[in-house]
């Protein structure tokens, strides 16, 4: 069996009572490619799959590629140079629309755990505190408040904006994609941008550092009842059609190790997830991590279903202006056959 070690042992993997199981040595394993956006803890059921070994255990020989942004996976998985990538759901979405038949496969949670609205702290010490505010404050060009996501387009554009929408303030602010967690802190730290819209992890990063504080909780569930509804698909594992045709059973292959991934994630604490996938998420600090990964165990999705409810509570978010995405059906884009058979081997 094989541990998780943390970078200050030196990422040394050594034997010995993690409780996974051994892995299987295969005689052919298919080689592949799996693309998350950027390095922070959503993405971590990719993480756990590979240190866990499950894509081992189910035949790959995957790496785990960086895309940069929510709309540069979108486009690896187009080009067919990654098999799987994970981000929000309307990345299939639009795929559909542009004629490459996206795929949801897996979804991994039920509410977004990325529209945190992060202040810069002097900001917030001048009485910016509420997103009222910040839309009556101009900066001192006389330009609109900016507001940072990772990418535009990506999750955490898609579903601010919609808050935004929703108090009549979308058109108040400027938006900008700034890109992975480095840029995005940096460009906070800087004073280039306003507010920055992402995770708990980098809002703890931000308040340890002295640049920023909360300014708007949108993962806050009574506030995402109050706009949302209730339970909606946010961020899944996607892929194209195309990729599905040519190899079924490496699809079922991807699908069944990040299943299991989702089911160990579930029954470990924070920290012993963050021991896990600390490779992966390396910019920010331990204890942001670990809070974050906390947070995101609350609103993960343990079933792998994407019901007709949840479908509905998501079309006034996914099917508007601002995503210019036509309206699909829940049979266009989701392909549950894989989610079922990885349940049925695997039984959460």
């Amino acid at each position: 069996m094989a541990a998780f070690i943390t970078r200050r042992s030196a990422l040394t993997v050594i034997a010995g009572g993690a409780g996974f199981a051994l892995r299987q040595v295969r005689a052919e394993e298919k080689s592949g490619r799996a693309i998350y956006p950027v390095a922070v803890p959503i993405y971590q059921s990719q993480f756990v799959a590979d240190r866990a070994g499950y894509f081992k255990d189910a035949g790959l020989d995957c790496k785990l590629i960086q895309g940069g942004s929510g709309v540069k996976t979108r486009e690896i998985i187009a080009s067919s140079q990654g098999d799987v990538g994970i981000g929000d759901v309307t990345h299939p979405m639009q795929l559909a629309n542009h004629g490459r038949a996206g795929r949801i496969l897996l979804p991994t949670d039920t509410r977004s755990g990325s529209v945190m609205f992060i202040i810069r702290k002097d900001l917030w010490d001048q009485g910016i505190t509420t997103l009222e505010k910040l839309t009556e404050w101009k900066r001192p060009d006389g330009r609109k408040p900016i507001v940072s996501v990772s990418s535009l387009g990506g999750t955490n554009h898609v579903w601010s904006s919609y808050y935004m929408e929703t108090m009549g303030l979308a058109e108040k602010v400027t938006w900008i994609g700034t890109g992975n967690v480095d840029t995005m802190l940096g460009s906070l730290k800087s004073k280039q941008v306003d507010v920055l819209v992402s995770s708990l992890s980098l809002l703890n990063e931000s308040q340890q550092q002295g640049w920023g504080t909360l300014l708007f909780d949108g993962t806050d569930e009574a506030i995402w009842n109050k706009y949302i509804g209730g339970k909606v698909p946010v961020t899944c594992h996607f892929t194209v059609q195309s990729t599905i045709d040519k190899d079924p059973p490496k699809m079922q292959a991807y699908v069944t190790a990040l299943w299991r991934a989702a089911q160990w994630i579930k029954t470990h604490s924070p920290d012993e997830v963050c021991d896990a996938i600390e490779p992966y998420v390396g910019s920010t600090s331990r204890s942001a991590n670990v809070l974050e990964i906390s947070a995101l165990q609350k609103v993960a999705d343990y079933d792998g279903v994407i019901d007709a409810a949840s479908f509905a509570r998501g079309e006034k978010v996914w099917f508007r202006e601002m995503t210019s995405i036509k309206p699909l059906t829940i049979a266009e884009v989701v392909a549950p056959d894989f989610a079922q058979a990885a349940r049925k081997a695997y039984p959460g």
